[in-house]
Formats: structure tokens, sequence, C-alpha cells
């Protein structure tokens, strides 16, 4: 099954550590452009490595990488270890704090065909591409994808526990969640870990376009190298685990705005009529209790008009996408299939392509958007259930782009891993059980 490995992790330079939030930053995808400046304003925050600017970005990711070994800002550690990270935050009107355990480590880049790691989403080629191309310039990971497994005995909690005791770092980040990072070094505590997942297919459930470009790069150095012997640097992948049977882990929605649609708001109500039952609101901030436990139920904004709009249930037997019915009743596909694909006339089959469609997970910058003129229209979607992710990845199929948002999101620049082969290099075999 699946096969990990100890990192032998990049860090920031002591000097750094006192004011370590200043240097990490969030994932792009939910982060405000407001936030972004403040991030690029600072010449070290990691930001500068994730997301690198300019003509010609994964080049320009690749010198200041190379300036930032030479003058020591960023420091490998000597020994490999399991990077312990634990998630301390508050759900909205939730009084007990809650905690996301989990450790970082390098997992095996396994192809989609080879069924080890399983995905639920499909991704933007664009994105892909980009994350390929900054992949191969640099050698070099800063922020890792999050992987589910499946562990009813919850077997590696208490190695993890004791760990968390010993923080390297404890910081307050910019949702206001408790980050907390340890390392493990115990050649026979890794063991354990590598035993346990060893065990275990792995979801996706964070970071597709990252694992894809991952997947490419390593075919194509496989392909270039006559002596590839599957244990180069380039087969490996960082990734952040939790259990997936954790009651702590919890999906938000992540919300749809379009722009640049050639139909009213009286031709899309009107075609609407065909698959939806349509109620007009008189206020906006109804929706999410409107549609909260409604199957099917999504709100629609106009910057005039809001409304409720809810699949008439008989016409479910209408939906001939070939896909099995697990996949055919979440909420998300009912959407892209009947309201993207029927109403607004954008195919399934182009609509991770598409330059009319837009995400955003804030429900307040969603509505600014379309408020603003920005957007012509947004849906505003509720979460997907745990096990609705769970069935569908077991199915072999794959839910619409963005269909999941893991909270909280994870950070960039706690560490970093290298896959280029002299910084990577190191007897794995001991950590083997």
């Amino acid at each position: 099954m699946a096969e990990i490995l100890p990192i032998k992790a990049w860090r920031y330079n002591e000097r750094f550590s006192a004011n370590i939030e200043e240097y990490t930053s969030p994932l792009f995808d939910v982060v405000s452009s407001k936030q972004r400046q403040a991030l690029y304003a600072n010449p070290y925050n990691s930001i500068h490595l994730s997301v690198p600017l300019g003509d010609s970005p994964a080049q320009r990711a690749k010198i200041l990488l190379e300036e930032w070994k030479q003058s020591k800002v960023i420091q490998q550690d000597k020994l490999p270890g399991i990077y312990v990270y634990y998630q301390y935050f508050k759900f909205p009107g939730q009084e007990e704090e809650s905690v996301r355990k989990g450790f970082i480590a390098h997992i095996r880049a396994y192809d989609w065909e080879e069924g080890v790691v399983l995905r639920h989403e499909n991704t933007i080629s664009k994105a892909v591409n980009d994350r390929t191309e900054l992949l191969k310039a640099t050698q070099f990971q800063s922020s890792p994808t999050h992987g589910l497994y499946e562990d009813p005995l919850h077997l590696l909690e208490p190695y993890m526990d004791a760990a968390i005791e010993d923080p390297i770092y404890d910081l307050e980040d910019y949702q206001g969640v408790r980050e907390v990072l340890a390392v493990i070094q115990d050649v026979t505590l890794i063991k354990k870990f590598v035993e346990v997942i060893g065990n275990k297919k792995i979801i996706l459930a964070d970071g597709h376009h990252r694992y894809e470009g991952a997947i490419a790069l390593k075919k194509e150095m496989e392909k270039a190298n006559p002596l590839h012997s599957g244990k180069e640097g380039y087969n490996y992948h960082m990734m952040y685990f939790t259990n997936a049977l954790s009651k702590n882990l919890r999906i938000l929605p992540t919300h749809r705005l379009f722009r640049e649609i050639a139909l009213s708001e009286e031709e899309i109500t009107n075609r609407l009529q065909n698959w939806f039952i349509v109620r007009k609101l008189n206020e906006v901030d109804e929706i999410m209790e409107l549609i909260l436990q409604k199957q099917w139920a999504f709100g629609l904004v106009f910057p005039e008009n809001a409304y409720k709009i809810s699949l008439i249930p008989e016409k479910i037997k209408e939906f001939d996408h070939h896909v099995p019915e697990v996949i055919k009743t979440v909420d998300l596909m009912v959407l892209h299939y009947f309201f993207i694909d029927k109403v607004l006339g954008i195919p399934m089959s182009e609509q991770r392509f598409s330059d009319h469609i837009e995400y955003e997970r804030n429900l307040h910058r969603c509505l600014q958007k379309v408020e603003s003129g920005s957007a012509s229209f947004a849906v505003i979607t509720k979460d997907v259930s745990m096990n609705q992710v769970l069935d569908v990845c077991k199915s072999g199929y794959t839910m619409p782009q963005k269909s999941t948002y893991f909270y909280p999101k994870t950070l960039s620049g706690l560490l970093f891993t290298s896959i280029e082969e002299s910084e990577f290099n190191f007897p794995y075999e001991a950590f083997m059980p």
C-alpha cells in the first residue's frame, strides 16, 4: 500500500524562530489580495517560494532558494524525522476547542491508476502545469498536501501526543488557529508510522494540483534517467496525514462565482424552472439557513436579487452522465450537471477549463464580488460530508473541481522538503519495519 519516509527537512534558521508566524503563509487560494500584499512585502516570507511572482516565477523562486540556502536563511536538519503537526481551533458557534492531529512525511508519488492515493475531485489544468514547472525548477516543496488515512484504533495518536509536548514551533496563524509543530526522530517510533501507513490507502483531501505536479515530474525524471531505481528523491512528495475517522475533521463549502455569462437574470431564472424549484428571497442573509440540511438546494445571488433553488426530486432520474448513484446524489454534482451544464450551457467536460467560473471559500467575499460587479452572479453551496468524500474516492470517480475545503488549512513555511538528490539522499532502509 502507501510507502512513506521521514523527512530531512529544511527549516528557517533559529534566528527567525521567535517570530516564525511572520514567515509562514496560507495556501494561495484562501488568502485575500490585501493579505497577499502584506506577505509579499516581507522579503523572507515563504510565499516567495510557494507562489513566486514575475514573468518567470519558477526561475525566480529557484534563484531565491539558492540565495536563502547560501545565506542560511533556511537550513537542513541533519536527521530525518516525522513532523507532528497539530492545529487547535474553534468552529463558529463552538465553545469547546477542537484539535486536528496529524504528521508530515514523504509519500511515494503514486500515479492515480495505482490505486494507492485516491482523489475525490477534478483539477484545473493550468494550475497543475504551474505547480509542475515550479517543482521542476526548484526541486523543493514549501507546503504539504493533505492526505487522509482510515485508522479506527488511532494507533499513532499516543506517539504524536507525546511528541507535541515538546514543540519546535507554537504560534497563532492568520485564521486564528494555534499551530504546533514537533518532530519524532527515534528510529523505532518512525518504523511504527511507516508500518501503520504501509497498510493503508490514502485519500487526497487537499492539494490535488500540487500532487499531480509531483506525479508529472516523477514521470518526466524517470523517463530521462536510464538508471532509475525508484529510490530517487523525485519519486517522493511531502504530505500531511490525518486520520479520516477523527471527530475533528470538518469540510467547509466552496462557492461558485460566474462572469461574462451571455444570459440575463430573467433568462436564467426562466431556464431554471425546467429542473429546479425557484424561490425568491427577501434577504441574502437567509440563504445559508435555508439551504442547510436540504438536499440539492443552493443559493443563487444576483446584484439585486437572491433565490433559493432546489432540484425537483424527480429530475434526478434525468441525470444521464455515466457515473454511479453515489456520485449522482452529491450536491455539487447536481449543481454542475443541472445548473452549470443544463441551465448555463457550459458542458461538464469543459467546466474545469472554463474562464467563466471562479471559486471562493469566503461567503462574505463571494457576496461582495457580486455586489461590486466583479462577478455577474454567485451560487452559494454547503459543505460536503466526510462520508460522501470517502464514498466518492472508493468509487473511483471524482467530484467537480474545488468541491471540498478541509478546515483549517495547513500553513506553508513551517518546514520545507527537497527532492534534489544530494539533499534527499539518506539510508532510509533503517526506517523500514
